[in-house]
């Protein structure tokens, strides 16, 4: 255990090393930089930190290669002796190459452990913003959960709100007297919008059994931190629904650990890859709840880190609350690159050994510009910094090596199975079949009830369905017959006929219709 990080080597020569204090780390930080200047390796080379110093961590697999945390770096690597000529320039001189405790996750279930939460802990706010609602669309949405509230209807998975919508649909007019307009026009809006979600693959997020946050804050046995992978390459094509996740996921974490006030270090980092994804287009709303968390989680014990390509991408107000900074390569070609760049360095405690905008545009691959919280928070001076190399492999492991790793993990067959228990879904169809067969025997009481049927049913019962004949008796009935019981004869075939039969639903279901 360790009480900070190794970053790398600053200063002129490289020889000053440059630490990330453990003790400011949930202080929250930034990694920033053109793609190819070594991001993902200043991403690997903090995860294996922080698991070292007994510290848990979630973090996103873009591209793929982070799955190699889990295995040994080699001595038989093409960057064996430049990594080790960069050890010694900055004076890393217990460099060793070993592998971490890594835990995989997937949404789809098909590169790691599945992940699920419910449409319920989901909550409006964020489902509307996966699911790109006006705001008229929204205030449906935030009516459909005040119901499930109301009813007694637990909305665990898609189907669930799917079903919950059509009862609303059904009741819109009872329903807007109550909660305002409910229009048909939105709720299809809204369905639609589901249907694209379910072709994304949205549906196997919600469901259970949902996601337990300790099983991402676990050590192992020698007192490391685990180190959660999400498998994201494939879930990059649906931005909207990787970056909802994440902050759903950071939301829960806020939501649910106690205060612990500034502890020696973190409970749980929390990696943000591909930042800009959750500001684009994102509504005030939406900006003002990830600043709200990234101010407070830090006294729950959570640390969160944004990698984005440029500073810029984090809105200013979140930006402000980013303390540890690692800004590698940014290229300016045009004149808003420029003004980026020059606002970038503006955020730097000044170095006067050189230009932090000049060091920004210059500093080549595995290097950056690096400003640390130091003693009492205060940021530390911009230092020119040779990021260290990682001890874990360089570079993505096999489908064999991670398959092996997911039957050893400690989650194997505890989130696999998905659990479909009775909620909205279920319940709503055993209303609608109860409703169904109420009406129903209604309408057989009240055929039952007419006299005439009464009369007939129990003659046709009698003969076994047929009515006795009689040459005799069918004469004197003809004779004997008024012009009443013509018309009773006729009114009781008819009503035994279709169209009777369609005349009483007709008043049955007048009557029933409240009901």
């Amino acid at each position: 255990m360790t009480a900070d990080i190794l970053i790398g080597g600053g200063g002129p020569d490289y020889g000053v090393q440059q630490h990330l204090s453990l003790g400011y780390a949930n202080r929250h930080g930034l990694i920033a930089g053109a793609t190819g200047t070594g991001k993902t390796v200043t991403l690997q080379i903090l995860a294996e930190g922080f698991s070292k110093a007994g510290v848990p961590v979630f973090l996103s697999d873009v591209k793929g290669d982070l799955s190699g945390l889990a295995k040994s770096g080699s001595e038989a690597h093409k960057l064996h002796t430049p990594f080790m000529e960069r050890a010694g320039k900055i004076g890393f001189s217990d460099f060793t190459y070993e592998a971490f405790p890594v835990t995989f996750w997937d949404l789809f279930g098909d590169q790691g452990h599945p992940v699920r939460t419910t449409v319920s802990e989901m909550g409006p706010l964020l489902l509307a913003r996966l699911l790109e609602l006006t705001e008229a669309q929204e205030g449906i949405l935030n009516i459909a959960f005040r119901l499930a509230d109301e009813e007694g209807l637990p909305l665990l998975d898609l189907k669930d709100l799917q079903s919950l919508l059509v009862w609303i649909g059904e009741n819109a007019k009872e329903l807007s007297l109550r909660y305002g307009n409910v229009s048909s026009a939105s709720i299809g809006a809204i369905q639609r919008r589901l249907l694209v979600l379910e072709n994304q693959g949205g549906t196997g997020l919600f469901g259970e059994p949902a996601l337990a946050l300790s099983d991402l804050m676990r050590l192992d046995a020698k007192g490391r931190g685990e180190i959660n992978i999400l498998a994201a390459d494939k879930l990059m094509g649906a931005p909207g629904l990787y970056a909802t996740f994440l902050l759903w996921l950071l939301s829960e974490l806020f939501e649910e650990l106690p205060e612990v006030g500034d502890p020696d270090k973190p409970k749980l980092v929390f990696f943000f890859d591909e930042a800009h994804l959750l500001f684009d287009d994102a509504p005030k709303a939406l900006v003002d709840k990830v600043e709200q968390v990234a101010r407070l989680i830090r006294s729950k014990g959570v640390g969160v880190y944004f990698i984005t390509q440029n500073p810029a991408d984090v809105p200013e107000d979140i930006l402000g609350q980013l303390g540890n900074r690692i800004q590698h390569a940014l290229r300016a070609f045009t004149a808003k690159d420029r003004k980026e760049l020059r606002m970038a360095a503006e955020t730097y405690r000044e170095n006067p050994a050189f230009k932090t905008e000049e060091a920004i545009r210059e500093v080549g691959v595995g290097e950056a510009v690096t400003s640390m919280l130091q003693r009492k928070g205060v940021p530390g001076i911009v230092e020119r910094t040779l990021i260290r190399p990682p001890s874990s492999q360089l570079g993505p492991i096999t489908n064999a090596e991670r398959a092996a790793l997911m039957a050893a993990s400690d989650m194997a067959g505890k989130y696999d199975t998905a659990i479909d228990r009775s909620s909205a879904f279920e319940i709503l169809k055993s209303r609608a079949d109860a409703a169904a067969a109420e009406a129903a025997k209604a309408e057989e009481a009240a055929e039952e009830g007419s006299p005439q049927l009464r009369e007939f049913n129990a003659a046709r019962r009698y003969s076994g369905g047929r009515v006795a004949r009689s040459t005799s008796r069918r004469s004197t009935t003809r004779q004997s017959q008024s012009i009443g019981g013509a018309v009773a004869s006729v009114v009781i075939k008819e009503l035994k006929g279709t169209t009777g039969r369609r005349i009483v639903r007709g008043i049955l279901g007048g009557l029933f219709k409240g009901r």
